[in-house]
């Protein structure tokens, strides 16, 4: 384990290289750029823009880039005890993403860097969240409803097939999801999606089975799909 001073904050980029290692104190992710696939105590989790995580002290991480392109993400190793109350928890909006971009663009400004150092921690920790457990039902399992989406593109998806997967009413996951992802559900179904096509790209699958086994009704509307996400 390595340790770091109360609270250190900064942009790193992470490649497709595998890494590893655990810390005595709070790490906090929130995605940038790219895809960062974290495996935490054996719990697999993805961190793609926008999104976050916070890694508790002790637990040890796997962690790689999924694009070749590699991660970007803002990261806060923090002592704060405060985060305990957050640790695997997504950011309840897109506000933390907000911040996180803006921070991280505080960072690269010799003029504003020492404010988003002096600042930034507590302001991300309160754009979190309290860490109050929601009202209204169990967490989601957003990493275990990728993995259910991931074998079923072939089906007609729906926002009412997503929530009974999660025991929820729609109108209630579509409440859920916008506060833990900052995004609607056909926003992030359309994100899942995407995701698992770059992936098989990636492994050498050409276009066209690419897109069918995705559920794009032709390889255009993948390649059309991808050039909007970059």
């Amino acid at each position: 384990m390595r340790s770091v001073p109360a609270a250190s904050l900064s942009v790193r980029d992470y490649g497709a290289s595998r890494g590893s290692h655990a810390h005595d104190h709070f790490q906090v992710l929130v995605g940038l750029r790219g895809t960062l696939e974290l495996e935490v105590e054996g719990r697999g989790q993805r961190v793609g823009a926008g999104q976050g995580v916070v890694v508790a002290p002790g637990d040890r991480h796997d962690f790689e880039a999924v694009s070749r392109r590699g991660s970007r993400c803002l990261v806060l190793d923090t002592a704060d005890t405060a985060w305990g109350a957050r640790a695997g928890r997504m950011p309840p909006d897109a506000r933390a993403a907000a911040l996180a971009r803006y921070l991280a663009l505080s960072l690269e400004s010799k003029a504003a860097a020492a404010l988003a150092l002096l600042q930034g921690p507590a302001l991300l920790c309160e754009a979190w969240g309290s860490g109050e457990p929601v009202a209204g039902g169990r967490p989601i399992d957003w990493a275990a409803l990728a993995a259910w989406l991931r074998a079923r593109w072939h089906l007609p998806l729906t926002v009412a097939e997503l929530a009974r997967q999660v025991h929820l009413s729609p109108s209630q996951f579509s409440e859920r999801c916008r506060r833990e992802t900052g995004l609607s559900p056909m926003q992030w179904l359309r994100g899942q999606r995407l995701a698992q096509a770059r992936a098989l790209r990636l492994s050498g699958m050409g276009v066209a089975e690419a897109a069918r086994r995705t559920g794009y009704r032709s390889p255009s509307a993948l390649t059309a799909a991808m050039r909007r996400a970059t």
